[in-house]
């Protein structure tokens, strides 16, 4: 059960652990002025000790610290019972290290990158980040994670509004995801139950640029489809997903009886780029009442608009359910919209995707209500 220390206005109780003096003093002067209470650790070993007395709602957590790194203490706290969300802030974790990369594959809800120098101007230029940052680690529902069975291989702005023109019941299908906090391993796990006879995936992580290739290449060596980072014109083909590459949107067009990726520029779309819904108006438009949209665990808003208009195009829809999601916020956006036909838990979204996907549409899906 969680018992975490709080003030009597409520608010969050957050331990910064960082060997910097200068690291622990911004964030703590940060934080504070954001409500928050704050305790600091200069390793993992005082963190401990600290999280014995009062358990935090949130960490703030540097990966490169004295006597155990920061990724063996994650690993350590996500084994427990009822595990604190983890956000990691350090100049290890650059865009697409492995160093970040397994963090989040250990369970971190979150990833600030600080740079080697300037560090203290850093944190307070970038304080409402940070602020976001905690605040979403704190609403985090992080769930114990079992030991690895063995070693693994391993959108105004961006797409105008237009009517959606639902394509013949003949032509190929198409599944549209989105997903952002706690969407790297709901992503696995979703991946990972399909085989190649699924249609053509397109997805948008909320991921920082240069993430999303390494995080495309691990999924691959686990998978039994075939995962890449998206690039433009890449065919949607079954057995095969295209994640949008961070940084830049994913749209899905159709060229003849094909669905093919589009790589957009563009502003961000609700706070994202990629957005996910750029990708699943695309969706919309492109493929109508031949496409399924999922959208999984993530903080926001980003892909209610998106998956409702794929709804109102034909499309089937589903939103990850609260139990087995990290963050709820996606979700609940997208069902209190309107725009989920069904509320799945994430074990369950792969078979239901294959189920969908071999139903003819909209008219299929309105018989079977």
């Amino acid at each position: 059960m969680r018992v975490a220390a709080q003030s009597p206005e409520g608010s969050p109780l957050i331990l910064v652990v960082d060997d910097s003096a200068v690291v622990r003093q911004a964030l703590s002067a940060i934080l504070a002025a954001a409500g928050m209470r704050v305790e600091v650790a200069a390793d993992p070993i005082v963190a401990a000790e600290r999280m014995r007395r009062h358990r935090p709602d949130a960490l703030v957590l540097d990966l490169e610290m004295p006597r155990m790194d920061g990724l063996t203490f994650l690993r350590t706290l996500m084994s427990q019972p009822d595990p604190v969300p983890a956000l990691i802030c350090s100049s290890l974790a650059d865009p697409g290290s492995s160093a970040a990369l397994q963090a989040l594959e250990e369970g971190a809800v979150g990833i600030v990158t600080k740079p080697r120098l300037g560090v203290k101007g850093f944190l307070e230029e970038s304080a409402a980040k940070l602020v976001d940052a905690v605040r979403e680690a704190t609403r985090a529902q992080v769930r114990r994670r079992a030991p690895a069975p063995g070693p693994r291989l391993g959108a105004d702005a961006v797409i105008s509004p237009r009517p959606a023109r639902p394509l013949a019941e003949t032509t190929s299908k198409v599944v549209a995801v989105g997903a952002s906090t706690g969407g790297t391993e709901a992503l696995r796990v979703l991946l990972e139950q399909l085989t190649p006879e699924v249609p053509g995936i397109a997805i948008v992580q909320h991921m920082p640029e240069a993430f999303t290739a390494a995080f495309a290449r691990r999924l691959d060596q686990t998978c039994a489809i075939e995962v890449k980072e998206a690039a433009q014109g890449d065919r949607l083909s079954p057995g095969r997903a295209l994640i949008a590459p961070g940084n830049h949107h994913l749209a899905v067009r159709r060229t003849g009886a094909h669905y093919v990726a589009e790589i957009l520029d563009g502003p961000p779309v609700c706070r994202h780029r990629p957005s996910v819904d750029v990708l699943f108006r695309s969706a919309a438009q492109a493929a109508g009442a031949n496409a399924v949209g999922v959208i999984l665990t993530g903080m926001g808003s980003d892909g209610a608009q998106g998956l409702l208009e794929m709804r109102e195009a034909g499309a089937h829809t589903i939103a990850q359910d609260e139990a087995t999601s990290v963050v709820f916020g996606m979700p609940r956006a997208a069902i209190a919209a309107g725009a989920a036909d069904h509320v799945a838990a994430l074990g369950e979204i792969p078979g239901l995707i294959v189920d969908l996907a071999s139903r003819s549409g909209a008219g299929t899906r309105a018989a079977a209500r």
